[in-house]
């Protein structure tokens, strides 16, 4: 492993940052985004062995979104002009978990995606403006909490009511979305981690489910 990647692993935010930020001006920000992501698994490992808990899980979560801000404005000016689509994601209305979209967000973008990231509390019709105005292809919803699948529903409705949902493939991810909820909201497919989302929006983009 790599030093960035152990002190992703060990929760060490201060040096996480100063390695970013030494090796920001020499390589490539794919490679320094791969290096925490390795961090992450090894936070998510600990995490599924009751090593680390909640507050440590939320304490990566913190970190990686500091580094991710120093990583992100070079890493979008070496992918934008070569991108392999654009998603557009966020939480769903209602929800305002985080952690499981802002990784699938930096995966996208990793693998050359343009990412429009709407945050949180996210209602239909700001989807729906936002895909309209970004000529996306993709839209990525996500929801922790079972009340999500509602509104899902009801966001993916927005689409056919906008007369783009033959335009634009959905996928779902968070908590208990499986098959079942996939053929329930009406979308495309779903997502179990952050790698899944990207391999399906490689599909997507391909033209393949």
């Amino acid at each position: 492993m790599t030093d960035l990647t152990d002190a992703m692993a060990d929760l060490d935010e201060q040096k996480v940052l100063n390695i970013v930020n030494e090796q920001i001006r020499t390589n490539k920000p794919v490679q320094i985004l791969d290096e925490l992501r390795r961090g992450l698994d090894i936070v998510g490992n600990r995490f599924s062995k009751n090593e680390y808990f909640l507050v440590e899980l939320v304490m990566s979560a913190d970190i990686f979104k500091k580094a991710m801000a120093i990583v992100e404005p070079k890493l979008l000016a070496t992918q934008r002009a070569s991108a392999k689509g654009k998603v557009v994601i966020g939480t769903v209305q209602g929800d305002i978990h985080y952690i499981g979209k802002n990784l699938v967000v930096a995966f996208l973008k990793s693998n050359g995606f343009e990412v429009y990231d709407l945050g949180e509390d996210v209602p239909p019709e700001k989807f729906v403006d936002t895909l309209k105005k970004t000529g996306s292809s993709i839209l990525a919803l996500s929801g922790l909490i079972t009340t999500t699948h509602d509104v899902m529903r009801t966001t993916i409705e927005a689409l056919k009511t906008a007369g783009i949902r033959k335009k634009v493939k959905v996928m779902i991810g968070g908590g208990d979305i499986g098959e079942e909820i996939v053929k329930y909201t009406g979308a495309d497919a779903f997502g179990r981690d952050a790698l899944s989302a990207v391999e399906l929006a490689k599909k997507f983009t391909a033209g393949t489910k």
